[in-house]
């Protein structure tokens, strides 16, 4: 079982930056992948920014490559803070942002997808305005 809580998200213009932290607490030591999507109105959950707990290994969207950062603050093997800092941002960076965590960190690179993430938060909305 793996808790989540976001925060820090906000209101922003165009240009600015903005950063996101989602609690990490899991109840069993595992090796997790982690994930920030993000969500729009009308639309599936889209996959920003994906790190792998035990390796380190990072993947970016192209549409955040250069400008988005995910990282992580471990306390112990089975609590951190995953942060995504978000810089030049852009209106269609909008959206509600949700952390989400597999217990599948060795095949961290080949999830991507809503249904390949089991937790959850609860979200966090960033609004980009022009």
């Amino acid at each position: 079982q793996v808790q989540l809580v976001e925060s820090g998200g906000g209101s922003v213009q165009a240009g600015g930056s903005l950063r996101v932290s989602c609690a990490a607490s899991a109840t069993t030591v595992g090796n997790y992948c982690m994930g920030w999507f993000r969500q729009v109105p009308g639309k599936e959950r889209e996959l920003v920014a994906r790190l792998d707990w035990g390796g380190g290994s990072t993947y970016y969207d192209d549409s955040v490559k250069g400008r988005f950062t995910i990282s992580t603050l471990s306390k112990d093997n089975t609590k951190m803070t995953l942060y995504l800092q978000m810089n030049s941002l852009k209106p269609e960076d909008t959206g509600m942002y949700y952390c989400a965590a597999v217990n599948r960190g060795e095949y961290c690179y080949v999830l991507w997808q809503q249904p390949d993430f089991r937790y959850w938060g609860q979200g966090t909305q960033v609004t980009v305005s022009s």
